[in-house]
């Protein structure tokens, strides 16, 4: 790509399909679709991620700055309260955060990625 503008085309992205790993679902069956924009060597990446219901294990090793469009989710860090994730939220989730992802209805984010 050309310049320092990346457009985002959705439709002109082929999705990722992914689950967890399976030795991190605590419930339900997971699954997700993300259509990526990726800085090719520039370790950002943004984009758009949803996911069925479920409830998996997570650690982050990235920065992520998150807008949720669609959907009910429940974040919670490893010793810290639940957080209610709902559509109109934003978030910051930094490096180093452990814990569990618990989509409770299907769920949609922008989110930005940065390593």
């Amino acid at each position: 790509m050309a310049g320092h503008f990346i457009r985002f085309d959705k439709d002109a992205i082929e999705p990722e399909i992914g689950t967890p790993e399976k030795d991190k679902i605590r419930s339900g069956r997971p699954s997700s679709k993300t259509w990526n924009v990726e800085d090719a060597g520039g370790g950002l990446y943004a984009g758009i991620w949803e996911s069925t219901v479920g409830e998996w294990d997570v650690a982050y090793t990235e920065w992520e700055f998150f807008h949720i469009l669609e959907g009910v989710s429940v974040l919670t860090e490893e010793g810290g309260e639940p957080i209610k994730l709902k559509a109109g939220d934003s978030f910051v989730i930094r490096p180093g955060f452990k814990g569990r992802w618990k989509v409770v209805e299907p769920t949609k984010k922008h989110y930005v990625v940065r390593l």
